[in-house]
């Protein structure tokens, strides 16, 4: 596996870089951000580590742009604190986070995860319900037809969903698919990208449901997209 680090700090990116070929992976580092985006585009790389604060592009630019032509999964170093950062970071198509200074294990473990999730997507097949398709190996939707434009983590949210319709899908259960571990009471990341999703989906009827208290529900029927009241007015 190969991995590349972009950080202009080069001192640590030695560091992490030694720790994880230690690890069994291939290891390149960039030190600004316009030579991290050309190796990231031009390299075939399984993963990129990418710090938000660089020199030249910084990182939410590196991976709008890299976002345009590649699904490489990108793992995004943040201050600590900085949830704007998190935030931005996972709206622009990142695959997850990491603030700093973080214990190198816990970077490696993220990085295994991500990867994990990757190569499983690779396997599973295509799935359409209520209207909507989405292909895992193209990581496409369409929705009657026509191409939906989601970020990597909306998509897999959605597949999730998905692969569940009609059956409540938890917080918990997406927090620990997507992200290796359980949500905590201030953590919206989740809510926000179905919100997002919602409105990328969107039609006379919401195709997710929220139920209070429990999680998400994607519609496997335009009945079951009916409100309640609705169903039983008949």
């Amino acid at each position: 596996m190969r991995l590349l680090i972009v950080d202009d700090d080069a001192e640590l990116g030695a560091l992490i870089k030694e720790f994880l070929e230690r690890e069994g992976f291939s290891v390149d580092c960039a030190l600004d951000g316009h030579s991290g985006l050309e190796q990231a585009q031009q390299g075939s790389y399984d993963l990129v580590i990418l710090d938000v604060m660089l020199p030249g592009l910084d990182g939410f630019q590196i991976l709008k742009r890299l976002r345009l032509s590649s699904r490489v999964p990108v793992l995004m170093l943040t201050a600590r604190g900085e949830d704007v950062d998190r935030i931005i970071g996972l709206e622009l198509g990142a695959d997850d986070y990491l603030p700093k200074p973080f214990n190198p294990r816990e970077l490696a473990a993220r990085v295994k995860a991500i990867l994990r999730r990757t190569e499983a997507r690779a396997t599973r097949g295509r799935i359409e319900v209520n209207g909507v398709a989405l292909d895992p190996g193209t990581r496409s939707v369409t929705r009657d037809g026509k191409p939906v434009d989601v970020t990597t983590l909306e998509f897999d949210i959605l597949e999730q969903l998905m692969r569940n319709a009609g059956h409540v899908v938890s917080r918990d259960g997406l927090m620990e698919s997507l992200y290796n571990r359980k949500a905590t009471p201030f953590d919206r990341s989740i809510d926000m990208h179905v919100s997002h999703l919602r409105k990328k989906l969107e039609g006379a009827s919401p195709l997710i449901k929220t139920i209070r208290g429990s999680g998400y529900q994607f519609c496997q029927s335009p009945e079951a997209q009916r409100p309640e009241d609705e169903v039983a007015a008949g």
